[in-house]
C-alpha cells in the first residue's frame, strides 16, 4: 500500500500557522489564495482555510476575499478564446446578468468560490469586480461599490485602505495583489488609458447592457513592483503556511509605494 507523503493540514494547523505569521485577531484582511500550493491533505478542504482564517480574526475582525467574474464582460475584448465579431452583438444580448448569488467567479480560486457562498458573506454588486467579504466591517467595504473604475477610490480596495487592512499573499505572489490596481488607479504615468467597458446588469429588475467608465488595467509589472517593495521596505512578512509560501503585507504602505514605483517606472 502507498504510503501518505506530507503532513495532515487541519483548521487547528492552519491557525496556528496563520497567527505565526502575524495574522492577529480584529484585522481587516484581504486574501489572495492558492489553495493547491497548501499541500495535499487538507482535512476539510478550501472550508478548513476559511475556518482558520475566521477564528483568528475574530468576532472584531473582517476578512475579504476577490471574486471577480471577467467572463461578464464586452466579447469584443475577449482573447483566450477570442469570438467571432458576428456573435458580439448577441452575447451582449443574450448574457445572463450579473447576479451576486450566482454568478461564477473567474479565475479566482477555490476559496474565494467556497467563501462567497458562506452563511453571513455579501459579495458587491459589480459585474465584474466585486469582492465578498465577512466581519465587522462587512457592509462598509463592499456596500457603495461603485460601478466606475471598479478597483479605484469608490471600491473595497479603497475601503480597506481606509480601514488600514493587511494583504494577505497566500501561496502567490505580487502579480495576484489586486490591491496594486488601487495605487494604478491613483498613480499619474504617460500610458494610463482610460476605457469604456460594458457588462450585463438588472437595471431596475430589467436586464441591460450597461456600459461604464475603467482603466485599461494592467498586472504585467506587479511582481517587478512588489520586489522592489520587499527589499527596499522590508515590508512583506514572509512565512510557511502549510506547505505554502505566505506573506504579510500592511495594504496602505504597498499602495502608497505603488503610486511613486509606477509613476516612476510607466
Amino acid at each position: 500500500m502507498e504510503m501518505i507523503q506530507g503532513n495532515l493540514i487541519t483548521v487547528e494547523t492552519l491557525t496556528a500557522d496563520f497567527r505565526r505569521l502575524g495574522v492577529r485577531e480584529g484585522m481587516t484582511l484581504l486574501v489572495h489564495s492558492s489553495f493547491k500550493s497548501l499541500g495535499k491533505w487538507v482535512a476539510g478542504g478550501p472550508v478548513a482555510v476559511i475556518l482558520a482564517l475566521e477564528q483568528v480574526l475574530g468576532a472584531e475582525g473582517t476578512l475579504v476575499m476577490p471574486t471577480h467574474s471577467s467572463d461578464l464582460t464586452d466579447p469584443a475584448g475577449w482573447s483566450n478564446p477570442p469570438v467571432p465579431e458576428e456573435w458580439w452583438q448577441t452575447i451582449r444580448e443574450q448574457m445572463p446578468p450579473y447576479d451576486a448569488d450566482l454568478t461564477p467567479l473567474n479565475g479566482m480560486g477555490v476559496i474565494p468560490d467556497t467563501f462567497r457562498k458562506q452563511a453571513g458573506v455579501r459579495r458587491s454588486g459589480h459585474p465584474v469586480d466585486s469582492f465578498a467579504a465577512w466581519g465587522k466591517h462587512r457592509d462598509l467595504i463592499v456596500d457603495a461599490h461603485a460601478l466606475d473604475f471598479g478597483l479605484g477610490d469608490h471600491s473595497p480596495l479603497a475601503r480597506i485602505y481606509d480601514l488600514h487592512g493587511s494583504v494577505l499573499l497566500l501561496g502567490v505572489g505580487n502579480l495576484n495583489n489586486t490591491s496594486l490596481h488601487l495605487a494604478e488607479y491613483r498613480a499619474e504615468y504617460a500610458e494610463k488609458k482610460e476605457i469604456t467597458a460594458g457588462a450585463p446588469m438588472l437595471v431596475n429588475g430589467v436586464r441591460q447592457w450597461v456600459k461604464f467608465r475603467d482603466y485599461d488595467w494592467n498586472s504585467d509589472d506587479f511582481g517587478a513592483l512588489g520586489d522592489d517593495y520587499a527589499r527596499e521596505t522590508g515590508g512583506i512578512v514572509y512565512g510557511p503556511v502549510a506547505a505554502a509560501t505566505a506573506g504579510l503585507i500592511p495594504q496602505r504602505n504597498i499602495v502608497d509605494y505603488a503610486v511613486k514605483w509606477l509613476e516612476r517606472n510607466r
